[in-house]
């Protein structure tokens, strides 16, 4: 096994335990099974089976239920019998914060249980507190008292369990030795994980959740390296991110996230958590496997190349090296690419769908912030003055032809720059395709030539069936070879409808960036695009009219998801669950129509204590349920105002960003 997975050059599924979770087995190569969660009151018997229902037959493979005290935990008995009645009999999942004594009584009844170690035993209130060894020790012993009766329950009734672990709550104990860092959610699991060996108890599932997709996929390889150094052999993981939001930027990130684990063959379950209904998270779940039921795809040349190590670390973010060209590289953020080569006659309205509004009546432009640094124009030279931030990418003969070499910059295959008479001393873009048709290493015979030329972005992309290992694996071979050119990041989908194009391009180039590799981002389509809506079950998931400002907002909100340029408010909203406290959807839509325009800023709106306080470690501002109608709003960590009437909470939280000078006027 290479570090966290069987293979970085090519796909191939992680081994891992099988686990039986009711009929369905998990793990040990079998089928990447896809879940959800209600988001019904659990006590309300008949609205959370109709509701399971809707995801049963939306695809969902096994039903999660909040149990956050006894009385859900015992109805839980009447939400099986129930649905068994109507003829499903998909495993139920109880989930358990703070109470051990329902996860007891749900262990008895459901088929499987998730419990967080980071507050199944612990409490969490914010301290820090140095331990001595020996005082560590202890806790884990009482640790070990509190959790051991549930691992026998769950072993006498054959009840499947997870131990999942959210960066947003992690122990005091956990935060005050490793910090809010992903060996402290590999540890916070293992604790737990350690007590249930050593009763012999290994129906187990693991996941390392955060709303960061960086932390979480750096917490998945870590627990994967340290279940193989310690035990000698991988749990199934179940993947997801916490609070990934809704809409396209939910779809966005965790897809970066899920994805990027996926592609690497990390995976037995996913669940994609949007704050939607929860039977519209299961098509998203769908084509984020179905990517990985296509026959065994190659990296191709991969038998020249089989003890690769990459040349970075995997456990940690670190941006690779690279000089600048022009407005590329170093430390500047990714620059995106507009393709608008398939226009005929491009005009200033066209450029409106990449950022770019111009006013005839003042002849000004208008710049978004998520305008496209370059546009793509083929052969196409455009006859009106463009905007000031604008430049233009057009091939070599037509770069020749244009007046202004300040604003158009050719692109040349490797051999054609090599080759080129003349070339630009300022900026030129060189296409590399990564490693297809079996193209092994030796075939690059222009890489010394084009290396660490100042005047040089290399633009790397594969045609492979998964491209994102072809292009990795040429990143390690730049990095042994110290090439530090700039590289924008290519990528096609010939999927059709916007969701598997979202999908698509999120976990091919999201990887990617998550590692630390590319300093631009340019996004197309080699198959037919669909502009119609996008429906199942009769709802809309994303209406596209315009395929350039499509894809222009989804480059966007991929750099956005990686942490790589921020361009506009990230929200960290949690779906909603049957612990939820008022209508996320309907509040995170008025927050978000009342702050979408500070720029960089994070907003956490949780619906519950339970992930809420934790997760303003990761954000600016947060939204979370303290009670039926009562609101708590933090900054940070720190509780700023208690129990906020739910009708001005949201006025209350524009005044706490005001007054911490975080406002701007739009």
């Amino acid at each position: 096994m290479q570090l966290y997975c069987e293979s970085i050059i090519e796909y191939k599924r992680l081994k891992t335990r099988e686990v039986k979770i009711g009929d369905l087995l998990i793990g040990n190569f079998h089928p990447i099974r896809v879940q959800t969660m209600t988001t019904t009151d659990t006590m309300d018997t008949i609205a959370t089976v109709e509701q399971s229902i809707r995801c049963i037959e939306a695809g969902s493979e096994l039903v999660r239920i909040t149990a956050p005290s006894k009385n859900e935990a015992e109805n839980l008995l009447n939400i099986k019998n129930e649905l068994h009645k109507r003829g499903y009999h998909v495993p139920l999942v109880a989930d358990i914060h703070f109470t051990p004594n329902a996860a007891e009584i749900a262990a008895r009844i459901v088929e499987k249980v998730r419990v967080n170690p980071g507050n199944y035993v612990d409490k969490k209130k914010f301290e820090q507190i140095d331990y001595t060894d020996a005082e560590y020790a202890e806790e884990i012993d009482r640790i070990r008292e509190r959790f051991t009766p549930l691992v026998k329950i769950c072993k006498e009734y054959g009840t499947a369990m997870r131990i999942g672990t959210n960066h947003g709550s992690l122990s005091d104990r956990i935060m005050s030795r490793y910090g809010d860092t992903p060996i402290g959610m590999v540890e916070s699991a293992m604790e737990f994980l350690r007590i249930a060996r050593a009763e012999t108890y290994h129906n187990i599932i693991l996941s390392m959740k955060s709303s960061n997709p960086q932390v979480m996929v750096q917490a998945y390889r870590l627990l994967i390296k340290m279940m193989q150094d310690e035990f000698g052999e991988i749990y199934p993981l179940h993947l997801g991110v916490t609070e990934a939001g809704d809409g396209e930027d939910g779809r966005i990130k965790s897809a970066v996230g899920i994805g990027t684990l996926l592609e690497d063959g990390i995976g037995d379950t996913i669940r994609v958590s949007l704050t939607e209904d929860p039977e519209f998270e299961i098509p998203v779940c769908k084509d984020l496997v179905k990517r990985y039921s296509l026959p065994n795809p190659s990296a191709g040349g991969a038998s020249d190349s089989e003890n690769l190590k990459l040349p970075y670390s995997a456990f940690e973010y670190q941006r690779r090296e690279t000089f600048a060209v022009d407005n590329i590289g170093a430390k500047q953020v990714p620059v995106v690419v507009a393709d608008l080569s398939k226009i005929e006659k491009i005009t200033p309205t066209h450029l409106q769908s990449i950022g770019y509004t111009y006013n005839e009546a003042t002849d000004k432009w208008t710049i978004s912030d998520a305008a496209a640094d370059y546009v793509f124009t083929g052969n196409q030279l455009l006859d009106f003055e463009l905007p000031g931030t604008l430049k233009v990418i057009v091939y070599p003969d037509a770069w020749s032809s244009a007046k202004d070499k300040a604003k158009y910059f050719p692109i040349y295959s490797d051999k054609g720059f090599v080759e080129a008479a003349i070339t630009s001393d300022k900026l030129n873009f060189v296409m590399v395709d990564c490693f297809s048709d079996e193209t092994t290493i030796n075939d690059f015979t222009y890489l010394d030539k084009l290396a660490n030329n100042k005047s040089v972005v290399i633009c790397l992309s594969s045609t492979n069936t998964n491209a994102m290992q072809s292009v990795r694996r040429m990143f390690a071979e730049f990095m042994n070879r110290k090439i530090q050119n700039p590289v924008v990041l290519i990528t096609d989908s010939g999927w059709q409808t916007p969701d598997e194009h979202l999908i698509h391009f999120a976990t091919e180039t999201g990887a990617l960036f998550l590692e630390g590799m590319g300093d631009g981002i340019c996004l197309g389509y080699s198959g037919a695009m669909q502009l119609e809506n996008v429906k199942a079950s009769g709802r809309t998931y994303l209406e596209v009219k315009d395929i350039y400002q499509f894809t222009n907002n989804t480059a966007f909100s991929i750099l956005q998801a990686t942490r790589t340029r921020i361009s506009k408010t990230e929200y960290i909203s949690c779906p909603s669950c049957g612990r939820t406290l008022f209508d996320l959807q309907e509040t995170t839509a008025k927050i978000r129509a009342v702050t979408n325009h500070l720029k960089g800023l994070k907003i956490a709106i949780m619906g519950c204590i339970v992930n809420g306080p934790g997760e303003m470690a990761d954000a600016d501002f947060g939204y979370v349920g303290s009670g039926p109608g009562k609101i708590t709003l933090y900054k940070g960590k720190e509780v700023m105002k208690r129990n906020v009437n739910s009708e001005v909470a949201v006025e209350e939280l524009i005044n706490l960003i005001k007054e911490n000078g975080s406002w701007v006027e739009e």
